[in-house]
């Protein structure tokens, strides 16, 4: 196969879990845990932040009058991102694709705090051809512009790309224009999917 496989990041390469800074920022504002997890799951917010219509400094200024964070712009970031931990069997199956001069690609609805933090902590976060991240292009998945920027990006289309997602809606997304998109459930099952569709 002539082709490139795409990863989406968060619960495929990287797990992660928004308790930990629910907690975190809570510890420092005058809003409850609850608030603070509505504000990061809930809030237009988060989405502007995500499709760049807010930057760093407007989410975080979005975040304190919502919350009372107390803290420095710094502080919050902290505490924002750094909440991921490595998935090591998809880590692996990536270097192994790389082993074998296969194109690989992130592919991700993310934020810029979140891709410092990754890029600073998980060195295999470096070892990929391209990357289109939803608050560069301004669109989320599964919204068809962000998916024309990853075909344009690694210059392949339909079923020259294998996509690898934990969101269902995404997957369908990528299947839609023709990639051997995989619904990401356990390293296993996406290690034999991958696999079969590079045969």
């Amino acid at each position: 196969m002539n082709g490139v496989v795409v990863f989406d990041l968060g619960k495929v390469l990287v797990d992660f879990d928004y308790r930990v800074a629910v907690n975190r920022i809570a510890a420092h504002s005058s809003t409850s845990p609850d608030g603070i997890k509505v504000f990061l799951s809930q809030s237009n917010a988060i989405i502007d932040y995500e499709c760049g219509r807010l930057t760093r400094e407007e989410f975080y200024e979005c975040a304190r009058k919502a919350t009372g964070f107390r803290g420095t712009l710094e502080e919050f970031g902290h505490f924002f991102a750094d909440i991921f931990t490595a998935i090591p069997p998809m880590i692996e199956l990536h270097t192994e694709l790389r082993q074998r001069g296969i194109p690989t690609y992130i592919f991700s609805n993310t934020n810029d705090l979140a891709v410092e933090h990754i890029r600073r902590n998980f060195p295999f976060f470096r070892n990929f051809d391209g990357h289109i991240y939803s608050y560069e292009v301004g669109v989320m998945k599964p919204e068809a512009g962000i998916y024309e920027a990853l075909e344009k990006l690694a210059g392949r289309r339909g079923a020259d790309i294998v996509y690898l997602d934990d969101r269902p809606e995404n997957v369908a997304g990528g299947a839609g224009r023709g990639w051997r998109a995989i619904l990401h459930e356990t390293p296993e099952k996406s290690r034999a999917a991958v696999e079969k569709f590079l045969l």
